[in-house]
């Protein structure tokens, strides 16, 4: 089995902690605000009257929708072209920590120039990881 295959899963698993999270803040705040469920609503509408520090969960959530996805991808292909290993998979590892050092950033403190740091670094590494796999794939 691909090594590359750990990380892949591990970023899954914390995407659903992410996901926990967010409800275990929102709804009791939403609670708090008697706020109701309104399908007329403007999307996000209700969502915004909600305190900084949850709206925050939610973020997160959707930007771990976002990238990541291109993540799994990329490890993918190198997992199913024999590369999943060695550089590929150590790089892997470090961009679930980068998504995971941007997850505590924007949910506990959101400091936005921090938290852009550890975006534009896991970018790099998600860079590199598919030129690796271009080199693979489009190899002569």
């Amino acid at each position: 089995m691909s090594p590359i295959l750990a990380p892949i899963v591990a970023l899954v698993l914390w995407t659903f902690v992410v996901w926990a999270w967010m409800y275990a803040t929102r709804l009791p705040a939403m609670k708090r605000a008697g706020m109701k469920s309104d399908p007329f609503a403007i999307r996000g509408e209700q969502m915004a009257t909600l305190p900084a520090e949850v709206r925050w969960k939610a973020d997160n959530y959707n930007h771990l929708m976002e990238m990541p996805t291109l993540f799994y991808a990329i490890a993918l292909v190198l997992a199913v072209a024999g590369q999943g290993d060695g550089p590929n998979a150590t790089l892997a590892w470090v961009y679930v920590g980068l998504r995971v050092a941007h997850t505590l950033i924007q949910t506990l403190w959101n400091k936005i120039e921090v938290r852009f740091l550890a975006f534009l670094a896991s970018s790099v590494v998600l860079l590199l990881l598919t030129i690796n796999a271009a080199s693979v794939v489009f190899a002569p």
